[in-house]
């Protein structure tokens, strides 16, 4: 019996434990956006611009509209969200680089944080001012005819959350692996992100493409979470896409922590 019980505590303890490691390399990470707002501001530019330009061209054009209150915004905005979140979280290796040549990430890997934590923490932070971004394009869409559900833009945030820490666990293991030769990381993440992002149908349409293109979104997890954040954008949550969405989200998860966690005890600086 007391056996069980201090499994139990030693569990529990551990798993407080990664809790505030994540806490904690989350706040220390999220301390250099405080301390540079303007790039925060700078980065509100790009999705306003494509909401400004694409949003209008889409009337009529977005076959799907009516089945999201015949707004091209209520059809469009979500992609935009989701754009959002995967230029930033595919990201996070970016910023690793610059500590692996600094030295700045031996020296983590030098500390008792947990090895999850370390991803987790950093994708948490590129997710945090992507919220923000997100709540202000979503706002400044409501005068122009968006229809705004706020229980259900919450929840398709939290899928976003999901989503967010296995991408930006994968760009983590992306960016260890390329540590000797920088532009690797940059070639793969500019190869895959475009043709990821445009085969998910976030920006236009696919049902009047080619065959091809419909089947190769079919094995785009992004394409499960744009179609779950329109549906729940649109105030619904008894949709199966949602439930498609959030198993994409949590196999990718999956996927990018047991990679990057791999790859952080597997690295060599």
């Amino acid at each position: 019996m007391t056996a069980v019980a201090a499994a139990g505590t030693t569990t529990g303890t551990r798993a407080t434990g990664v809790l505030t490691d994540i806490r904690n390399v989350w706040w220390r990470e999220t301390l250099t956006i405080v301390r540079d707002p303007f790039s925060l501001i700078f980065s509100l530019l790009q999705p306003l611009v494509f909401l400004g330009l694409f949003g209008p061209l889409l009337s009529g054009i977005a076959g799907d509209a009516g089945a999201f209150g015949g707004s091209s915004l209520q059809w469009f905005l979500p992609g935009v969200v989701v754009m959002i979140t995967m230029f930033g979280t595919s990201m996070t290796g970016a910023n690793l680089q610059f500590e692996i040549m600094t030295g700045a990430f031996e020296r983590m890997l030098a500390t008792p944080l947990s090895r999850p934590s370390l991803m987790v923490g950093r994708a948490l932070k590129e997710l945090t001012p992507l919220v923000v971004q997100a709540a202000i394009v979503t706002l400044v869409a409501v005068p122009f005819g968006f229809a705004l559900y706020p229980l259900h833009v919450l929840v398709g945030l939290v899928l976003l959350g999901i989503f967010g820490v296995g991408v930006g666990a994968l760009s983590y293991a992306l960016a260890i692996a390329a540590r000797k030769t920088e532009w690797i990381f940059w070639a793969v993440q500019q190869s895959l992100l475009f043709p990821l992002l445009i085969l998910s149908g976030m920006m236009l349409p696919l049902e009047t493409g080619p065959e091809w293109m419909r089947i190769a979104s079919m094995v785009n997890p992004l394409t499960y979470i744009v179609d779950a954040e329109r549906v729940l954008f649109a105030g619904t949550l008894a949709d199966p896409a949602v439930g498609w969405g959030f198993a994409a989200a949590v196999a990718t998860a999956a996927v990018g922590l047991t990679v990057g966690v791999r790859a952080i005890r597997g690295a060599t600086i």
